[in-house]
């Protein structure tokens, strides 16, 4: 039950991280309606981070509610989420 806690916070936290970016990566004349893609990409980049934070720093012990689930959670959700802003930043 525990692992299932911890990546249903990977899930809210991507989110959140994803939604903070449209604040962090501002685009001139952006157009509404990006929001949901980017707490869905930043929601999969948690996911997908959070298994390679885990099977990288907690080989012998996976457990999802650790230091190394959430830093890889993090960090590959604002990847995600900024090479998003960032593309569509570009092809504007």
């Amino acid at each position: 039950m525990e692992n299932w806690i911890g990546i249903g916070i990977w899930i809210v936290l991507g989110a959140a991280v994803g939604l903070s970016m449209k604040i962090f990566v501002k685009r001139p004349g952006e157009t509404p309606g990006h929001a949901v893609i980017l707490a869905l990409f930043g929601s999969f980049g948690a996911l997908i981070g959070g298994m390679l934070g885990v099977g990288l720093f907690h080989f012998y012990d996976p457990v999802a509610l650790s230091v190394g689930g959430f830093g890889g959670a993090i960090f590959l959700s604002a990847l995600m989420s900024w090479v998003y802003r960032w593309g569509i930043h570009r092809l504007a």
